[in-house]
């Protein structure tokens, strides 16, 4: 591993679903991890389990995430790793019953999802700017964002999700390249459909369904698939400025 298993790594959304995964799999592998997130309950269960620090942050809102990091740094110090998995999924179609979808929903989809991630990408970049070079390409840092399939594939009743996750795909690469002379690199991961939380609170079979729709395996993501991969992006120094579909070869058609 090119980071020193001291360093730093903060997880957005990670007191439950994808980002507690993705904040057990970085404890495993030695870094001492601070969570974002706005349920304080669960963060804070988290961070004990794994000796991390919780911090209850609203992503969307600059200042909440620029005292976040203030209470990680204040305690760690060295920020390496930031995986931004915060995120909200409303489902509305663009005009339904002779209305046109509320504004405010999307604007708050936009807000946490995209805006959320740039926040919390770009404070972490500044602090990582100033690490010290590590390994024979003088590394600094990794960021990871969640995209979605539905950035390519949006369904009905996702044009704000699918809107707010391209984003994200857009502003890979140009953030990529923004920051190659810092030696920080920037990744995007695209699930598929996943057990999340948001999935297991649906019927078994409406979840079997789901499931049944992917290639090979035919079954729904582990949240801990994703935390591999995470793992991997940020072991493999090559891997900068791409979105991974980590989906199973599913291809949503429209319905």
């Amino acid at each position: 591993m090119i980071f020193e298993k001291s360093a730093v790594a903060v997880v957005s959304g990670g007191a439950s679903g994808l980002g507690a995964a993705t904040a057990q799999k970085l404890s495993t592998m030695g870094f001492r991890v601070g969570i974002f997130d706005i349920n304080e309950t669960a963060g804070e269960d988290l961070a004990t389990q794994i000796g991390g620090l919780f911090c209850k942050v609203d992503v969307a809102d600059p200042i909440s995430v620029s005292e976040g990091f203030g209470s990680i740094i204040s305690k760690f110090k060295d920020l390496r790793i930031m995986v931004n998995c915060a995120g909200i999924a409303p489902a509305s179609k663009t005009v339904s019953r002779g209305l046109p979808h509320d504004f405010e929903t999307f604007a708050k989809t936009i807000q946490i999802n995209l805006i959320g991630s740039f926040n919390c990408s770009s404070q972490a970049a500044a602090l990582m700017a100033d690490n010290e070079p590590m390994g024979l390409d003088g590394a600094r840092g990794v960021i990871v964002n969640t995209a979605s399939i539905a950035a390519y594939d949006g369904q009905i009743g996702q044009v704000a999700y699918a809107a707010s996750k391209g984003g994200i795909v857009g502003m890979t690469l140009p953030m990529a390249r923004d920051l190659a002379d810092k030696g920080v690199r920037v990744c995007a991961i695209a699930p598929g459909i996943f057990a999340t939380p948001m999935v297991h609170g649906m019927p078994q079979e409406v979840q079997k369904a789901l499931g049944d729709q992917v290639p090979f395996p035919r079954r729904l993501g582990a949240a801990k698939e994703y935390a591999d991969l995470v793992a991997h992006i940020i072991d493999n120094q090559m891997l900068n400025g791409e979105v991974i579909r980590l989906d199973g070869a599913i291809r949503m058609a429209p319905r």
